[in-house]
């Protein structure tokens, strides 16, 4: 079985956050990078499959070289092998092409996919990976198990769970429950000094358009300073609910 996971490289959440260029770039001076956190939990998985079910695991990542310690961090994880295509990520559309291609070239059985990534939150690369290529797709997985070509898999859905029936190829759209969050795994000195020789490819990117672009990005309004209403005071309570919070 060949899994192929795809990794995003987004800021680590303590990062402080900027802007240039009129608002329109992020600013990735003194930002710390992470393998985002819904991808980490499907090579979690990936890695689970591996070390069960004897699966390849591939993990593949769209970005530049700077991208490149966070493959290899993967790979330090337990990753066979690693893919990198060479061009910025700046278009969901574009993304889904560019993995698309990697996906036809390497045949693989099951790509995990976060479902969405914590810098954009679009949500949109798996599913528009599997339209691409008319595979099964599943968003919101917190489980699955493969029996052959048979998979069964657990999503979330409002108000509560679906277990579902399909078959490879597969892609996921994965989460946290894949694994629990203390099955997390951290590379050890062996794993590290390992993944320095596994083989990490750059493959150029295939023409697709670029439908979005960034106009410009904003901070979140800063939070109001506290207001204390006296215990006994609750007529000025509820007016301040209502006509201010807006919450009754």
């Amino acid at each position: 079985m060949k899994i192929l996971v795809c990794i995003s490289h987004v800021p680590d959440t303590t990062s402080k956050i900027n802007f240039t260029a009129n608002d329109s770039l992020f600013d990735t001076n003194g930002v710390q990078f992470v393998i985002n956190p819904n991808d980490e939990y499907g090579l979690t998985r990936a890695i689970w499959f591996q070390e069960q079910q004897g699966a390849i695991v591939t993990v593949v990542n769209v970005g530049g070289p700077e991208t490149e310690p966070t493959l290899r961090k993967a790979l330090a994880i337990g990753a066979n092998d690693a893919i990198r295509v060479n061009t910025d990520p700046s278009d969901s559309f574009f993304v889904a092409k560019q993995l698309a291609e990697v996906i036809k070239n390497g045949a693989y059985d099951i790509i995990i996919a976060g479902k969405e990534s914590l810098d954009y939150n679009g949500g949109m690369v798996p599913g528009m990976i599997a339209g691409i290529l008319g595979y099964n797709f599943l968003n919101s997985c917190t489980d699955i198990l493969v029996d052959g070509t048979t998979v069964k898999a657990i999503r979330e859905i409002d108000g509560g769970r679906e277990t579902v029936s399909t078959t490879l190829p597969l892609i996921i759209g994965g989460q946290k429950g894949l694994v629990e969050e203390k099955d997390l795994r951290i590379p050890n000195m062996r794993g590290i000094m390992t993944a320095r020789t596994k083989t990490l490819t750059v493959v150029e990117p295939v023409d697709a358009p670029i439908n979005t672009k960034v106009v410009k990005f904003e901070k979140p309004a800063p939070k109001s300073a506290v207001k204390l209403v006296a215990a006994d005071n609750l007529d000025e309570l509820i007016n301040l609910l209502h006509n201010e919070a807006k919450v009754i």
